[in-house]
């Protein structure tokens, strides 16, 4: 019955013909490189690690509902595109140049503003969301959860309507 033996136990006195086996063994090309480095020695350093802290949670929130408002208003469409900040009609009655702020039957297309105005609708109804949450938390005061729940509430029924708004403005002939 034979016992394995680890390879670690195996070259016990060999040691100093593993290091000229293996330079012995190196390209030639890389010797005559590595000869004018021969004699330089590596400095002791003693580097400090960088530590980074975690964000609060505050900053995160901050930095999902921005990145939320820039993909939702058409921030990407924006910068591809370069549409006009505003727009401009000419009104029927008195031949007057009016600004226009939507893009009026262009389903694919959109002014800055009305992108903006958009997603700040979209951001505000996420945000009433989040006010409903925090308006369940057990362990905040009556009136503080009311206000949380008023406040939630009225977000989230004014991004309703004036999203509602903006798609009939857009698109007029929209469920009718």
């Amino acid at each position: 019955m034979s016992t394995k033996v680890p390879l670690h136990h195996q070259s016990s006195g060999s040691s100093t013909g593993d290091s000229s086996s293996s330079s012995s063994s190196m390209d030639p090309l890389l010797l005559v490189l590595k000869l004018p480095y021969s004699a330089l020695r590596v400095p002791r350093m003693r580097l400090k690690v960088p530590s980074f802290s975690l964000p609060s949670p505050m900053t995160v929130l901050s930095l999902v509902l921005a990145t939320y408002f820039l993909v939702v208003s058409g921030f990407i469409y924006d910068v591809i595109v370069e549409p006009p900040g505003i727009g401009s009609a000419q009104d029927p009655v008195t031949g007057n140049i009016k600004p226009v702020v939507f893009l009026s039957g262009r389903v694919n297309g959109q002014y800055i503003i009305e992108g903006l105005s958009s997603g700040f609708m979209f951001l505000l109804g996420g945000v009433g969301i989040i006010l409903l949450d925090l308006a369940l938390d057990k362990h905040r005061a009556r009136s503080v959860k009311a206000s949380f729940a008023a406040a939630g509430v009225s977000s989230l029924a004014i991004a309703y309507v004036m999203s509602m708004l903006f798609v009939r403005i857009k698109i007029p002939s929209y469920l009718r």
